[in-house]
């Protein structure tokens, strides 16, 4: 776990060797998005135990990637104080990267996207909408839900991103129901798969967010939430994930289609 209790013994552990024997402390911060709101973003989701940091037993994601890490941004809605301090960081992040004037309707994708998406939303005083997966399948077979008339600006609110493939979906959504949808945003972007950009850029979409793993590493470090072990192996990871999925037990990755967030 990603504790500053459980730092300590982590690194302990007999027989173990990290990947490498010196962590560059200045890499790190040099891939780090580099902003307030994504380092004090990351070091929040550290101390609420969003993330977490399992090396010795990597996590195995529904793509078949194995990750020494995980992220679980949903931890986020049970803690008002880091909530109100990222949403703020996110309503901030929206103006300088889109500007709110070029924004109509915050439309959030189920089901993690829909807290958050109303957070903002209220923050910014815009109406809301939410998009299913699939239409509900009865009454009015709706696939969003609220007013959403055509013609309207949309920025699509989700918890994180990691190759972007489930985003084309409510993507989809929205433009079917005549919508202008040309930003994303989330709070936390794996940032090490090319996809992710490159599948939304394709359906004309830009992903925005408030911080990366690169983020959530240089936090870690600075304030000694992982262990050497775990230092060294999470970079690893952020540097080759392929490769390091392959070499502890991950599946080749499926079709785009089947991939992740």
């Amino acid at each position: 776990m990603a504790t500053k209790k459980k730092a300590a013994a982590l690194g302990s552990q007999p027989g173990v060797k990290p990947a490498a024997s010196k962590l560059n402390g200045k890499a790190i911060s040099a891939r780090a998005t580099g902003t307030p709101e994504a380092r004090d973003t990351a070091r929040l989701l550290l101390e609420i135990e969003a993330i977490h940091c399992r090396p010795d037993n990597p996590y195995i994601f529904t793509s078949g990637r194995a990750s020494p890490v995980y992220i679980d941004c949903r931890k986020l809605i049970s803690y008002p104080e880091a909530r109100a301090r990222i949403m703020n960081h996110a309503l901030k992040s929206v103006e300088k990267q889109i500007g709110w004037n070029k924004i109509d309707v915050v439309a959030g994708g189920e089901t993690a996207g829909i807290p958050f998406a109303a957070f903002l939303a209220a923050l910014a005083k815009k109406p809301m909408v939410y998009v299913r997966k699939q239409p509900k399948g009865f009454g009015r077979m709706a696939q969003i839900e609220g007013d959403l008339k055509p013609g309207k600006r949309v920025l699509l609110v989700e918890d994180l991103a990691t190759d972007g493939g489930s985003k084309l979906v409510f993507i989809d959504a929205l433009k079917k129901a005549e919508a202008k949808v040309s930003d994303c945003f989330v709070i936390f972007h794996y940032g090490i798969f090319p996809q992710s950009v490159e599948t939304l850029a394709v359906a004309g979409v830009k992903l925005h967010a408030l911080a990366t793993w690169w983020d959530a590493l240089e936090a870690a470090q600075k304030h000694k939430y992982f262990d050497e072990r775990g230092l060294v192996e999470t970079k690893a990871f952020l540097e080759a994930p392929e490769q390091w999925s392959a070499n502890h037990g991950g599946r080749p990755p499926a079709p785009r289609s089947m991939m992740g967030r």
